[in-house]
């Protein structure tokens, strides 16, 4: 037998335990010695040159908006005609047309059509689930606010799908422009929703433009992935049938990749209104319309109860139009055809919402929804009256779970982190990206947080890095409980499955409000809520990881007589380690744009910042600077994630 060998001259990595091991004790060693030293700490309130350079910029691009001719002749010209777009849509269905006291097109009107819509792209249960979720919404008091944001996302996804479509055909027939447009989307898929905000608003100003371009951004990756994708897994045989038939490119595409790719061309346009929808909610923070206002105004004002209701809205909205969409998608996958009496029944359910249209154009109780029945007062008053009982019965016991948690986890890793000198912690975890990568991993951290140095806001990204990584630990060992279970368990799958692809369709707002009852505002609130935003993503990944590893492999440790726990530890968790690591990739992925939300409900650090930008001018330039931090903390971590998870090759 022999004994394989290290090559004369290669440098091996030492063993990836004991090498973190090591670091983690040099920099606690360096901790105690340099504790409070060379923090980079700045006040809440306080802002230092670059910040004020982008307070000046602010300014300076307000005073010269109407003279300056990239301004006069490009961007104002966009967001005139997004603006007209929005308002357009919101005259149509939400807002008063002039001297009319209502939209064109009132309830019933807009009930009618969505009922309709339902129906004809999908089938009867989603047109029931449709009606009966655009009533509820209407008898929670919540119709124009839920209008506005049906507006302003269907804004969105009509952008999105103009430019994400051609784009994702592009991607999908040239290799060349798909390995260029990969990382872009790969950027824009780790930034968190914050980011997009302020610097729109230094283009767009606040207001709807903004917000729908925020979404844009936000929302277009999914559709053009999957269509890229959907025209890849075209059956080269489909394709050289139709070459050998003399179909040109355009005939091609046209005939044989885009009808194929119909399907997940439809998961595109799915996954694309769910994130726009969940974009549009956050983007009230610039003064987008809709339930995002209602939300935010109930939150910073902590009421409960007010919160609850618009977020019982959204996730209603959500759930509609994702049920929508997905029963499209299986029509299109199974290749439905209309029946004679399907087709009948289509074309009997427009005429008769063309028929609500008119009615609620022309009689006044067709077009504003009724007052009565009113389900959103007693809802707000129920979700009061818990939120009350919890602080009042519970407050001992959570507020407990909450100081101790805080005391015993997040205090020492954030004091870790924000308390040790700015060059110990950089040179920590640069040692560790190379000891879990590779050199480049080591330059690329390096580089970033050299970057994230410079803007001003180092203390409050280690605040936030330290809420983010334990928020990801927990989610990570919930994704793996439950994941395991699932991925072992078909009736657990069957089970959970449908309660987490629920969970995902909620937007981020949602979150805060049943924890911001339990534990008030507070760091432990929005990590709480980060967890339970993120698992669901991070379970799903962690259970398809465990279900694909292949059977043959599982009976043979079975055979031998492996018991469960040896064949999970021993057999599929490291056959799945790649899809573990894409499933934690993701998780902080999630974690880190909940946990700046989390600026909402006192998480403080880059979230606060952010929000503070919005709303004092003053702080402008620091909310703008620690969005960018926001993005090259989220780049850092990515990629030391990534890295991490590939196979290490010895020297």
């Amino acid at each position: 037998m022999s004994i394989a060998l290290p090559r004369a001259g290669v440098l091996t990595k030492p063993n990836r335990g004991w090498s973190i091991v090591g670091i983690l004790a040099v920099w606690l060693v360096g901790y105690a010695v340099f504790h409070g030293k060379q923090t980079l700490a700045l006040a809440p309130a306080d802002i230092n040159g670059f910040h004020q350079s982008l307070n000046d910029l602010n300014e300076s691009v307000g005073a010269n908006r109407n003279s300056n001719p990239l301004f006069l002749y490009f961007f104002n010209e966009i967001k005139v005609g997004i603006d007209q777009i929005v308002v357009f849509l919101q005259q149509l269905i939400s807002q008063p047309v002039g001297d009319r006291p209502l939209p064109y097109i009132g309830w019933l009107g807009v009930v009618a059509l969505a009922t309709w819509a339902a129906w004809a792209f999908g089938n009867w249960r989603v047109s029931l689930l449709t009606l009966a979720g655009l009533l509820f919404i209407g008898a929670q008091g919540l119709w124009q606010e839920s209008m506005d944001t049906l507006a302003l996302t269907i804004t969105a996804v009509l952008l999105s799908l103009l430019i994400g479509i051609p784009l994702g055909i592009w991607a999908g027939v040239s290799n060349r422009f798909n390995g260029l447009v990969t990382p872009v989307l790969d950027l824009m898929q780790t930034m968190p929703t914050f980011v997009y905000l302020a610097p729109l608003t230094l283009l767009f100003l606040i207001g709807p433009a903004a917000a729908t371009i925020a979404t844009l951004i936000y929302a277009v990756p999914p559709v053009i992935r999957l269509t890229a994708h959907g025209i890849r897994e075209v059956p080269t045989d489909s394709v050289e049938a139709g070459e050998s038939l003399g179909s040109t490119k355009s005939q091609l595409l046209r005939k044989v990749l885009i009808p194929m790719a119909k399907p997940s061309i439809v998961v595109g346009i799915n996954q694309t209104i769910m994130a726009a929808l969940s974009m549009v909610t956050i983007a009230a923070l610039i003064d987008a319309p809709g339930l995002g206002q209602v939300v935010i105004r109930a939150l910073q004002t902590l009421d409960v109860g007010t919160a609850f209701n618009a977020g019982l809205s959204i996730v209603v909205l959500a759930i509609v139009l994702d049920r929508v969409t997905t029963a499209a998608s299986v029509r299109v996958e199974r290749e439905e055809g209309p029946s004679k009496t399907r087709r009948y029944g289509v074309i009997g359910g427009g005429v008769a919402a063309v028929v609500a249209v008119y009615l609620s154009y022309t009689y006044l109780w067709a077009a504003d929804f009724p007052d009565s029945p009113n389900v959103g007062s007693p809802i707000v008053k129920a979700a009061t009256s818990v939120s009350d009982w919890c602080q009042l019965r519970l407050a001992g016991t959570t507020g407990a779970v909450k100081d101790g948690f805080t005391a015993a986890v997040l205090n020492p890793l954030e004091s870790l982190l924000s308390g040790s000198p700015w060059w110990l912690v950089v040179a920590a975890i640069t040692a560790l990206a190379y000891v879990l990568g590779t050199w480049r991993t080591a330059v690329l951290s390096l580089v970033l947080l050299a970057l994230i140095i410079g803007t001003g806001v180092w203390s409050d990204a280690m605040v936030t890095l330290a809420a983010t990584l334990v928020a990801t630990v927990f989610v990570t060992l919930l994704g793996l409980a439950v994941g395991i279970w699932m991925g072992r368990s078909d009736s657990a799958d069957a089970i959970i499955r449908p309660v987490l692809d629920a969970a995902q369709t909620m937007p981020a707002f949602v979150y805060l409000v049943p924890f911001l009852a339990l534990f008030e505002p507070s760091r432990f609130t929005a990590i709480v809520a980060a967890v339970v935003y993120a698992a669901p993503v991070c379970i799903k990944i962690i259970a398809d990881a465990i279900r694909g590893v292949s059977p043959t492999t599982v009976e043979a440790a079975t055979a031998v007589g492996s018991n469960s726990w040896q064949i999970i530890t021993k057999v599929q968790v490291p056959m799945a380690r790649h899809g573990i690591t894409l499933a934690v990739n993701q998780g902080l992925i999630y974690v880190l744009a909940m946990v700046v939300v989390g600026g909402l409900v006192g998480a403080g650090a880059l979230g606060y910042d952010v929000i503070a930008g919005f709303v004092q001018l003053s702080l402008f330039g620091k909310g703008l600077a620690a969005g960018v931090a926001i993005v090259l903390l989220g780049i850092l971590l990515d990629r030391i994630t990534r890295a991490a998870a590939q196979e290490r090759v010895p020297g």
